[in-house]
């Protein structure tokens, strides 16, 4: 055999003088094979470092057995999470995962989909781009019936599988535990996508939270983000705190922009939590590394990634009827850490 070349079905048959047929049923362990033919077919493999080549198999089948994943990036600690866990169901079934980034651009994320619909995946999960604004691109899996499923970021004119947390509720809580400190004047950060409801939803609890406890709303203490960036959490606090009456608090959607809040407000001699309380959303590990520890949201990525897998898993075992609605819900919590408890 002629060094690096990939061994095939064809050189186990024609070292063991057997039909390709056979070699290929021995493979699966079929029953019309014997045991000792099994036994001597794979020995045969290991020596000669035969690996099957699933890809070639899936194109013929029109299956792949890999799920294609989408997501923004994979560098934040939430998504990188979330892979995982969507990485560790998947294997645990036979599957493998083929890992996208649409570096939350629409035209990118046009161009992913594009790309795995081509690979011939077994199905597709995607967290949204934050600029998108239509999700007729994914269309085509609907028509072909591949199994589509949205974690986190999702979209609200597409009927399929969503995985989320309750963002409202989410933001809801985060902005009563800066009430419940004693917080009067709360600024909020918040991004794009209004095509979503991610951070929108988060805002929403935000705003009715302020409400319920008769605190006004204050359109100058709600900034939009460019992007939720280190360095926009930072023009922002700035922002604030030259305000003549700057907040006592502030809930951001993100623990990176919270995070910068802090080392600003530091910077600038603001004492936290005791001047400036802050709670992020995420829970990344960062969070209780920074001094002082940042408050924040569980964000339940892991689970989210794993069940995310197990409905396109399910999907495949026992096809689901057109027109799919169904959404998961996970819970979240406060984590209260010292940038924000005063009581």
């Amino acid at each position: 055999m002629e060094d690096n070349k990939d061994i095939t079905i064809y050189d186990i048959a024609k070292k063991l003088n057997l039909a390709t047929s056979t070699i290929s049923r021995a493979l699966k362990d079929h029953h019309t094979i014997s045991a000792k033919t099994i036994k001597k077919v794979k020995e045969a493999c290991a020596e000669l470092g035969y690996r099957p080549n699933s890809l070639a198999a899936g194109l013929r089948s029109n299956k792949t057995q890999t799920i294609g994943v989408l997501v923004p990036t994979i560098d934040q600690p939430f998504l990188s999470s979330l892979i995982s866990g969507i990485e560790t169901t998947a294997k645990k079934s036979g599957y493998n995962i083929l890992i996208t980034q649409s570096g939350d651009s629409y035209q990118e994320e046009i161009n992913m989909t594009q790309a795995l619909y081509a690979s011939r995946i077994s199905g597709i999960i995607c967290s949204l781009g934050m600029e998108t604004r239509d999700t007729s691109h994914f269309m085509p899996f609907i028509d072909a019936k591949i199994p589509l499923v949205f974690v986190d970021r999702v979209p609200n004119d597409i009927d399929t599988y969503r995985v989320i947390i309750d963002n409202y509720a989410a933001g809801y809580k985060a902005t009563k535990h800066l009430i419940d400190q004693g917080c009067r004047r709360i600024a909020h950060f918040y991004a794009g996508m209004e095509f979503g409801t991610l951070f929108s939803e988060r805002k929403r609890g935000y705003l009715d939270a302020l409400r319920a406890h008769n605190l006004p709303i204050e359109e100058d203490l709600i900034i939009k983000l460019e992007q939720l960036v280190f360095t926009e959490g930072i023009k922002a606090t700035n922002k604030l705190l030259d305000m003549k009456n700057p907040p006592d608090g502030i809930f951001s959607s993100v623990d990176i922009t919270a995070i910068s809040a802090i080392q600003c407000a530091k910077k600038r001699g603001v004492k936290i939590p005791e001047e400036l309380a802050i709670i992020g959303f995420n829970d990344d590990p960062i969070s209780s590394i920074i001094d002082p520890g940042l408050s924040t949201i569980s964000h339940p990525a892991f689970k989210m990634g794993q069940i995310s897998a197990e409905k396109i898993l399910n999907h495949l075992q026992s096809p689901k009827k057109d027109n799919i609605k169904e959404v998961t819900y996970l819970n979240t919590e406060v984590i209260i850490r010292e940038s924000s408890k005063r009581n």
